[in-house]
């Protein structure tokens, strides 16, 4: 009987494998994929720093594929020797999402079996209907890991449901995670990287929400090419609701190589955004920005790194005089070559 369990559960753990290599193929292929995968590596180091723990509810309401929640799972399962009661917990009180589109449904579904969950708690339903003020303490989660998507529009009835009024999808979900979030509830969400400089009235508005309602302790910055099939840039912010913010620690993803559909990004790659920011250390990648010194007219947390000499930074005056003497010079030698040709 042991024999056939280990020979099921190791048949179960291969078939997850293989379920999420064919929907990051989706991701790779773009179109209507690229919405279900996010790569796994990001999600693994999004999960180890927001750091859930057992008895914690875990929340995902832009769910897709449910790659955060299997994430969770893997995470939690091996955090402990498990008893009887926490494979209980792990197993019916533990997961949560919501999916809008009825195929991510049913990927992310899937997905959440194959890796364990048998039951899980994910309802095919649009999160951005949900009105924010009808959300009660009963409703709010411990932990939120989401990519929720963005570039969409939603109509004005939806906007309607939430204080900041906006087209933009990834906007209002921002709205949704900061309002079901219990206090003291921690967080870990992508988003375009574009969010933490626009200058409209919904992102300054946005910004100003989080960073009063919010400890935004961290944002990772991410490459472009981080998402396959995908030019945007985006980045993570990881919060804590319940305090204001008063430093920001940053992290810029600098590689060596460009990211794309046959060299993503792996786990070793954010090995020292993990280490660093354990104690929110300084380095060529990282920074603070004290909030008392953002403006408070636009909240603005543009990523500009202090450590890297800007490349836009004009000349010396005579470094440009010496440049365009030693083209000229390099002009009339190819020209007295061409002459001799003729």
């Amino acid at each position: 009987m042991k024999e056939l369990l280990t020979n099921n559960t190791n048949g179960k753990h291969e078939m997850s494998h293989l379920y999420e290599d064919k929907i990051k193929n989706m991701g790779n292929a773009g179109r209507n994929g690229g919405e279900y995968y996010t790569p796994r590596p990001l999600i693994k180091t999004i999960v180890k720093v927001v750091a859930p723990t057992i008895g914690n509810k875990v929340y995902d309401g832009a769910v897709a594929s449910a790659g955060f929640l299997a994430e969770a799972f893997e995470y939690l399962k091996t955090s402990k020797n498990l008893t009887t009661k926490d494979a209980e917990t792990l197993q019916e009180k533990t997961f949560y999402g919501k999916e809008k589109k009825s195929l991510a449904y049913i990927i992310g579904t899937m997905n959440m079996i194959l890796h364990g969950i048998e039951a899980p708690n994910i309802v095919h339903t649009n999160t951005l209907a949900e009105n924010l003020a009808d959300i009660q303490e009963k409703d709010r989660y411990d932990i939120i890991l989401a990519n929720p998507p963005f570039g969409g529009k939603e109509r004005a009835e939806v906007q309607q449901n939430f204080p900041i009024k906006t087209g933009e999808t990834a906007f209002l979900f921002l709205q949704h995670f900061i309002k079901i979030l219990k206090a003291r509830g921690r967080a870990g969400v992508v988003i375009k990287n574009t969010f933490l400089s626009n200058t409209d009235n919904a992102s300054v508005s946005l910004r100003k929400l989080l960073l009063e309602s919010c400890n935004l302790h961290t944002v990772l910055d991410l490459p472009g090419g981080t998402f396959a099939g995908a030019g945007v840039k985006t980045v993570v912010l990881f919060f804590e609701k319940g305090a204001p913010t008063r430093n920001v620690w940053f992290y810029q993803l600098n590689l060596e190589r460009n990211l794309g559909k046959t060299n993503p990004l792996n786990e070793n790659d954010l090995a020292e955004f993990v280490e660093l920011q354990k104690t929110k250390a300084d380095s060529e990648n990282s920074w603070s920005v004290n909030v008392s010194d953002v403006d408070k007219t636009t909240f603005g947390l543009s990523v500009k790194n202090p450590h890297k000499k800007d490349e836009t930074a004009l000349r010396d005056p005579q470094e440009v005089l010496d440049e365009m003497q030693r083209l000229d010079l390099e002009s009339s030698e190819i020209l007295k070559v061409i002459g001799g040709l003729l």
